[in-house]
Parts: structure tokens; sequence; C-alpha cells
């Protein structure tokens, strides 16, 4: 019997390229070419894997070589800066400063390289990538949803239920057009962290209440997985979706919102029941 399809794990192959990567370093879009996915893509599967974006990662990897190597040996810092892709000693300093609150001097003078905030290489867990089934292919016309929103990074994700709660507190004061709530996240690919909305759906150009907000979402094509546990374990299913689930179904992400879709059939007082997952993908 034929072996199923697996293809490999888009993180293990991002990683792999940052660790080798060799001056000049790749550009996003040079890294997710040789990745095969968008840069958006690229973007989301890396911060769902390891909390930073694919360039600050090689970034903070490459000055922490350039740190190893200043303690290690008698190098000039100027040929240490340009073998880590600086252009001048200033450049090379304003980031390494930036990374471990001291000058690249420090190290020359005693500072303990332990002190340092250093980023080592990203270990990959060993247990096998959580399995899922085909996505379904749909399309959403544009939408608003009103609702509570803050901003969020991988550290504060287990906030976003208090978020929740302060919707779902004030769901009185909206007209929802749909019979289901909706979870969006936007914003993925800048910055630190991630944009969230708790809300609904609303009409055009509604009224909104006094601390809410309003996304408008747009039209697009998405790939639809369901989540069927608890909501704690979406995290896992979201890595899933984006280091193997849409290579497998030969499908590339979007820079566009994610929907996360609550309907009759999730609990909200248990937070279990199946949640669709609407990633926007490529035409």
């Amino acid at each position: 019997m034929t072996e199923p399809f697996r293809p490999p794990s888009l993180i293990v192959t991002a990683l792999w390229h940052i660790e080798s990567a060799r001056d000049p370093a790749p550009t996003l879009e040079q890294l997710a070419k040789r990745c095969g996915v968008s840069p958006a893509h690229l973007i989301r599967a890396m911060r769902l894997a390891t909390g930073q974006s694919p360039m600050a990662h090689l970034r903070a990897r490459t000055l922490t070589k350039a740190a190893r190597r200043l303690a290690a040996t008698p190098d000039d810092i100027l040929q240490v800066a340009l073998d880590a892709g600086y252009n001048s000693h200033e450049a090379f300093t304003r980031a390494f400063t930036s990374a471990f609150g001291c000058q690249p001097s420090a190290l020359r003078r005693g500072t303990p390289l332990a002190t340092l905030p250093l980023t080592e290489p990203f270990i990959m867990s060993t247990q096998p990538a959580k399995a899922l089934p085909a996505p379904r292919l749909d399309s959403r016309p544009g939408f608003e949803v009103t609702g509570m929103a803050d901003r969020f990074t991988f550290g504060t994700i287990p906030t976003i239920p208090a978020l929740w709660s302060v919707l779902n507190a004030r769901e009185d004061e909206l007209s929802p057009t749909e019979p289901c709530a909706f979870g969006i996240s936007y914003d993925t690919t800048g910055g630190d962290g991630f944009r969230y909305i708790a809300g609904f759906a609303t009409a055009h150009g509604a009224d909104v209440p006094e601390g809410m907000t309003r996304l408008k979402v747009p039209e697009g094509r998405y790939a639809v997985w369901l989540h069927d546990g608890h909501v704690s374990e979406m995290h896992q299913t979201m890595q899933a979706i984006f280091d193997t689930g849409l290579a497998k179904a030969g499908l590339s992400a979007r820079a566009a919102p994610e929907l996360e879709v609550y309907d009759a059939r999730f609990d909200p007082k248990t937070g279990s029941g199946p949640v669709e997952l609407w990633i926007p993908v490529e035409a």
C-alpha cells in the first residue's frame, strides 16, 4: 500500500535555511521562495511555531553568532559587523545594544557571554505534527464584524478569553446579522504579535458601541478546517495548518484576516466544541 504524501515540515525547512544562511542574508521574499510558500504564509507559520517572524529570528541568530565570535576570538569588531551583514560599526552597535542591552565592546571588557539573552537554534518537537484532513475550499463576500479588540503577543494569547467575557457581557448592544460569533486574527504579518477581535457580523455602517471596534473583512477565498476539541488546543491545529496542512492541500496563505467561526455547536461555558477555522489562501 502506498504511503500517503507527507509534505516536509515548513518550519524545519525554514529553520534550516536560516541556520545555513551566509552573507548576504536572504530577504523575506527569498526565504519564502526557497520554502515554496508566500511571505505571508511563512511569517504566520514561523510566529505560530517560534513566536518570532522569520526575519526577526534570522537577525537574532545572526547577532547571537556575532556575540559568540566576539567572546571567543580577538577578531576586529568592524570585521565581525561586516561578516554579520551590517554596513558599519555604528549600525552593528545599535542592533547589538538593542538585542542584548550592552555594546559589542562590553564582551571585550569582561562581560560574561552567559548574561546576554542569546537566541539559540530552535529545536523542533520530535512529536509528529497533528494529522489534518483535507480542507474545504470556500469563499466569502466582504463583511463587517463589531466587537472587542486588542493587540496580543504569543505570550499573551492565554488572556484572549477575557476579551470574550467582555463581549458576552455586552452582546445585547449589538444586532448580529449571522447566527454565529467570530474570533478574527489580523495584522498578523507586521510588528510584534497580532490584533484579535471577538465579535459578531453587523450591518454595513452600523453604529459601533463605545469601547468596541469594527473590522472590515474583505471578500476572499478560504481553506476551512474544523477544530473539534477545547479552544486551548486550537494553537496546535493552527500550527499544523501552516506547517504542513496548507502544503499538503497545494495551497499557500495570503495576508488577510483569519476567521474562527463559533456556531451553535460550540459550548462557550466549557470552551469545547467544533470551531471552523477559515484560513485565507491565494486564489
